[in-house]
């Protein structure tokens, strides 16, 4: 093998001549086919590769590239450091229930017809030959794509439940308007035995990618799966008050936040991905808490309420703690700017809020959607706009818009002082970051002066 640095294009038309060559045929499929008809770039490549038995593949490749043989048993190799995968068409039949359970067995004489038929969407179903420009499309996904409809290719679309939450994420992020006939074979489907990493993947990228996020969740309704998500469920007639919410019920003003929310996304995955999370899961608290009062419809205390349903709703998707820790308090805080705003709250409010969510910036972001979301023009001015950057000016003045304020008494300050280490230290050290955020010192030698103001000299233990 001669290891030769080229681009995944050049690679995949390289694997494309040595198929020719060896008497086969190589075809560029899904979604870097559907990308490229509509004018965008696809990172990943995936070759589909006919008339060449998998060891004779595996042989041809291996003199020209390094390769990663994880897949190999299911007929699917990729080339190393070039994010292009080569597979073998394959039979699939279902062995039981879930996303994992089917019998693979690779056979390169199917037709492009038949391996195209186990695909999900027709969409995707599209094949490319890099060398000529001919283009094999049995299931007419390119007249699909051109007139925005997302379709399944075939009844062999149930045999994977994933596929409804791959349909939710396309839907959003190509503005598709599904078929009626696919609506229909969703709703025959049930989400049993999904991997939680696989559904979070489909969240992720509804999030992340999706343009129109409101589709895709309105796709979630149409096709009966937002019963899986009851946390989701509720919020479906859950009224407000129509002075604050012309919108109409929770549902709808959530789905507005996150179109605004994917309006300004920032193109950080991680913080995107935190920040939408928040904006889905930010008025959860509301259908426990709306109650009719004095002619008016009110949700006192949702944004407390709304972290026990987020908890629930995250944790059957993922188990990374971080993120759950860095959702719950924007949840929880997300009316704090304008309520701060209201109070003409001081510095010491501010510093506490940045203590408890961490990230100012993430919570204004959240605030933002939420306040768009509020009206039915997403070009209105926006009544919070002020209490917004009254915030993030104030954040950045503390510097604290982007972290938590940091402790400026540690317990080398103790040691330093003549005190042993015990666990009297996190006691009083937690009062010193109290004091920190009350605004009683901003530096070291204040934090000192405080410690010796309070009666700590030669290990006595500070005095309230």
């Amino acid at each position: 093998m001669i290891e030769v640095k080229m681009t995944p294009e050049d690679a995949a038309l390289e694997v494309c001549r040595i198929v020719g060559a060896a008497g086969g045929h190589a075809y560029l499929v899904g979604g870097a086919v559907r990308d490229r008809l509509l004018g965008r770039n696809s990172k990943d490549l995936d070759l589909e590769v006919y008339g060449i038995a998998p060891q004779r593949l595996l042989s041809l490749l291996g003199e020209r590239f390094p390769l990663d043989l994880v897949g190999a048993s299911f007929g699917v190799v990729k080339l190393k450091g070039l994010d292009i995968d080569v597979s073998i068409p394959r039979r699939e039949s279902q062995s039981g229930l879930g996303h994992k359970a089917f019998e693979v067995q690779s056979d390169p004489s199917l037709t492009v017809a038949e391996a195209a038929s186990r695909r999900d969407f027709t969409i995707n179903a599209i094949y490319l030959d890099l060398l000529t420009g001919a283009v094999e499309d049995p299931y007419e996904g390119e007249g699909d794509l051109r007139a925005g409809i997302l379709r399944h290719v075939s009844e062999k679309f149930a045999e994977d439940p994933l596929r409804v939450l791959r349909g939710m994420q396309f839907v959003a992020r190509f503005r598709l308007t599904p078929a009626p006939e696919t609506i229909a074979i969703c709703r025959s489907i049930g989400a049993e035995n999904l991997p939680p990493e696989r559904i979070f993947e489909e969240w992720s990228k509804l999030l992340l990618k999706g343009i129109a996020i409101s589709a895709g969740l309105n796709f979630l309704r149409e096709t009966g799966w937002v019963r899986y998500y009851p946390e989701l469920e509720a919020l479906i007639g859950c009224e407000q008050d129509p002075g604050w919410h012309p919108e109409g019920d929770v549902w709808t003003h959530t789905l507005q936040c996150l179109d605004a929310f994917a309006r300004e996304r920032t193109g950080d995955a991680r913080e995107d991905l935190t920040v939408g999370l928040a904006v889905l899961c930010h008025d959860l608290g509301k259908p426990a808490t709306t109650r009719f009062e004095d002619g008016r419809i009110r949700s006192r205390g949702h944004d407390e309420a709304g972290v026990a349903p987020t908890l629930s709703f995250m944790r059957r998707m993922t188990a990374e703690q971080r993120l759950l820790s860095e959702v719950l308090p924007l949840v929880q805080a997300h009316m704090a700017p304008v309520s701060l705003w209201h109070s003409k709250a001081g510095d010491n409010a501010v510093r506490r809020l940045a203590a408890k969510v961490v990230r100012i910036d993430r919570l204004i972001r959240v605030a933002r959607a939420d306040a768009i979301g509020s009206g039915t023009d997403p070009n209105e001015p926006i009544l919070q706009d002020e209490a917004l950057q009254w915030l993030a000016a104030t954040a950045e003045r503390l510097q604290v818009a982007a972290a938590a304020p940091r402790p400026i008494l540690m317990g080398r300050h103790l040691i330093a002082r003549g005190m042993e280490p015990s666990p009297r230290f996190g006691e009083i050290l937690k009062r010193a970051y109290e004091a920190q955020l009350d605004g009683a010192f901003t530096d070291e030698a204040g934090a000192i002066a405080w410690l010796e103001s309070k009666g700590m000299r030669e290990g006595k233990p500070p005095q309230s």
